[in-house]
C-alpha cells in the first residue's frame, strides 16, 4: 500500500469529511499534530467531534479549530487552558464530554485493543457514573466504561518511514501510540521520514499496519503551553 503523501498535509486534511470522529494525539502542546490541524482549519472541515486529551489554547492548536466553529463536540480531559472553549461550554454552543484522564487512556487503549468495555473504581458515586452499569466486585464499587474509536487519528512522531512506521520522542508518547490503534483511519505526520530499514526495530512505537497515510511536516513551532522560570 503507498502510504507516503507527497504534495503536502491538505491532501491528509481532504480525506476527512464533514461531521467526522477524530482522535488527536499529543499531550498539551506536546506532540501536537501540528500541521493537520492547520491543514483541517484551512480546509474548513466542520462539524467535527475530536477525541483528546487537551483543547488546545486560544490561538494554537485545537483552539484555531474551536475558534472557527468547526468542532461540534470535544471529548477531553483537561481543558482550562482554552478560555473560547469555555466560553463555548458555558454558553451551550458545544457539547462536550468530560472524562478523567486514566479511564480517557484505557478506553481508548480498549478501543485499539478490541476489548468491549472494562470496569474501574474511578467515579464511581459522581455524575460521571450517571446512566451507566455499575458492579460490586470484591466488596468495591465499579464503573462500567466503554471503548473508544474514531473514523481518524491524527497522531505526530519524531521520525517515521515510509512504510508507516513511527517513534515518537518523550511526552509525545502520551495517547499518540494508542489513538494510532484505535481508529479507522490513522494518518500521521512526522518531523523527519526515512527510508525503510533506516529505524531500528526494536524502538518502534507503532508499528506501520496502523498507519494508512504519513507525510513530513515542515515549521513545528514547538510552543510552550505555560512557561514557568524562576530567578537564578
Amino acid at each position: 500500500m503507498h502510504r507516503v503523501l507527497q504534495s503536502s498535509d491538505l491532501k491528509a486534511a481532504a480525506l476527512v469529511p464533514d461531521g467526522a470522529s477524530i482522535m488527536v494525539g499529543g499531550f498539551g502542546l506536546c506532540g501536537i499534530p501540528e500541521n493537520l490541524i492547520a491543514a483541517l482549519h484551512r480546509r474548513g472541515t466542520k462539524n467535527l467531534t475530536v477525541i483528546s486529551n487537551n483543547a488546545g489554547v486560544d490561538d494554537f492548536g485545537l483552539g484555531i479549530l474551536l475558534k472557527s466553529r468547526q468542532i461540534r463536540k470535544m471529548i477531553s480531559t483537561y481543558v482550562g487552558e482554552n478560555k473560547e472553549f469555555e466560553r463555548q461550554y458555558l454558553q451551550k454552543e458545544i457539547e462536550v464530554e468530560l472524562i478523567p484522564q486514566g479511564t480517557f487512556s484505557e478506553r481508548i487503549r480498549a478501543g485499539g485493543a478490541g476489548i468491549g468495555g472494562f470496569f474501574t473504581p474511578t467515579g464511581y458515586g459522581t455524575v460521571i457514573a450517571e446512566g451507566k452499569e455499575t458492579r460490586v466486585i470484591d466488596g468495591r464499587h465499579y464503573v462500567l466504561e466503554m471503548p473508544l474509536n474514531a473514523d481518524f487519528a491524527f497522531v505526530r512522531a519524531w521520525k517515521g518511514d515510509r512504510q508507516g512506521n513511527l517513534v515518537y520522542r518523550r511526552t509525545a508518547r502520551n495517547f499518540n501510540p494508542m489513538m494510532a490503534t484505535a481508529a479507522q483511519v490513522t494518518i500521521a505526520e512526522v518531523e523527519t521520514l526515512v527510508e525503510p530499514g533506516a529505524l531500528d526495530p526494536d524502538a518502534v512505537h507503532t508499528p506501520g499496519i496502523f498507519v494508512k497515510r504519513i507525510f513530513q511536516g515542515a515549521a513545528y513551532e514547538r510552543r510552550i503551553e505555560k512557561r514557568t522560570t524562576r530567578d537564578g
